[in-house]
């Protein structure tokens, strides 16, 4: 039934700081960028490199994120890189803080978590 995860949304509370972060900090690709005036709301669609994406939506005031990182819900989003050491410098290099490099007990692989402008907990995991 399912084939793949289609999009991820996330919702900013400053969307031009957040749009840099994805596009210039990320990579990201954009897709296309859409202002939906009766909401007050900037749409952004990104790419990844597989084909999925993420929705980058602004609103006037949402409320803040409940608890950190362990509410009801989604917990982080992870990322698949190459190379945790290269990534994790390139992240440096945009002056973001990267947790301590880790390794998954049951796979054995790499991984580490950093955060979006928004406090978002974001992990890089070596694929």
């Amino acid at each position: 039934m399912l084939k793949g995860i289609h999009h991820v949304a996330i919702i900013c509370s400053d969307y031009n700081r957040s749009k840099l972060f994805y596009t210039e900090v990320l990579g990201l690709d954009i897709i296309a960028e859409n202002y939906r005036d009766a909401r007050d709301s900037f749409k952004l669609d990104l790419a990844l490199p597989d084909g999925s994406q993420i929705e980058l939506f602004s609103f006037p005031t949402p409320p803040p994120r409940p608890s950190h990182p362990e509410a009801c819900g989604l917990r982080h989003l992870a990322f698949a890189v190459d190379s945790i050491e290269h990534s994790v410098a390139k992240l440096k290099q945009h002056k973001i803080v990267v947790e301590p490099i880790r390794i998954d007990e049951f796979t054995g692989k790499k991984y580490t978590f950093f955060k979006d402008p928004d406090d978002l907990p974001l992990e890089i995991y070596e694929a």
